[in-house]
C-alpha cells in the first residue's frame, strides 16, 4: 500500500509542480511565452529532484506509465504491481491538475483548446521519451546514486531542446488534457502523445532485450 500511495502522490505532485509553474509563469512573464517556459521548466526539474529523492526509496519514484511498464519487463514488478502503479499514477495525475486549479481559484474541470499536434511533436515526443529511458537505464547501472539528479536535469533541458517540451509521460498528456492552462494541451491530441510515448518504450525494450542476448 505505502508503494501505491507514493506512485499516487508524487505523480499528483508532479503535475501541481508543472501546472502551478506554468500558470505561475504565464501571470508573472506578462505574456512572454520564454519567460513563462523558464520559470515552469526549472520549477518541474526541481520538484522532481526532491520527488525522486524522498519517494524513490518506498515507490522506486516512476510517476510515469512507461517507465513502470520498462522495469515490469525487466523483471522488477509483477503484472499486478504494474497495473496498480498504472492506476495510482493516471488517477494522481489527474488529481494534481484538480489541486492546483483549486490552489489558483481556477473551475477545477477544464479542458484544454492548445492544439499540439503533428510529425514533429510526435517525432519529439518519441525522441523525449526514448531519452528519457535511456538516462534512466544508464543511471540505474553506472550512477545509481545519481538518478534524481540525471533525470531533473534531463527534464529541464527536454523542456527547451524538444518541440513538444518534453511531456514523455503518458499520465502527464492525459492529465494535461484537463487544464486550459499554459502547460494544457488539447484532448484530440493526446493520442498521438501517448502512441509515440508508448513506441518509444517498446523500442527500449527491443533494444534491452537485443542487449541480453548478446551478453
Amino acid at each position: 500500500m505505502k508503494t501505491y500511495l507514493s506512485e499516487f502522490i508524487g505523480t499528483a505532485l508532479l503535475l501541481a509542480i508543472v501546472a502551478g509553474s506554468g500558470i505561475m509563469g504565464e501571470t508573472l512573464g506578462a505574456g512572454n511565452a520564454a519567460v513563462a517556459l523558464l520559470g515552469n521548466s526549472i520549477a518541474t526539474g526541481a520538484g522532481l529532484y526532491v520527488l525522486i529523492t524522498l519517494l524513490g526509496p518506498i515507490s522506486g519514484a516512476h510517476f510515469n506509465p512507461v517507465v513502470t511498464l520498462i522495469f515490469w519487463k525487466s523483471g522488477h514488478l509483477n503484472l499486478k504491481k504494474m497495473l496498480g502503479y498504472w492506476a495510482c499514477q493516471f488517477t494522481g495525475a489527474v488529481a494534481g491538475i484538480w489541486f492546483t486549479h483549486l490552489m489558483f481559484g481556477l473551475p477545477i474541470i477544464q479542458e484544454s483548446t492548445k492544439a499540439r499536434t503533428g510529425v514533429g511533436i510526435w517525432a519529439s515526443e518519441f525522441i523525449s521519451t526514448l531519452v528519457l529511458l535511456f538516462v534512466i537505464r544508464i543511471g540505474d547501472k553506472e550512477a545509481k546514486d545519481r538518478i534524481p539528479m540525471l533525470v531533473a536535469l534531463t527534464v529541464t533541458a527536454g523542456y527547451w531542446f524538444t518541440s513538444s517540451t518534453f511531456f514523455a509521460n503518458p499520465a502527464v498528456a492525459l492529465a494535461r488534457s484537463l487544464t486550459n492552462t499554459f502547460v494544457g494541451v488539447a484532448p484530440s491530441d493526446v493520442l498521438g502523445f501517448v502512441m509515440a510515448e508508448v513506441l518509444a518504450a517498446l523500442v527500449m525494450i527491443g533494444i534491452s532485450s537485443s542487449s541480453k542476448q548478446k551478453s
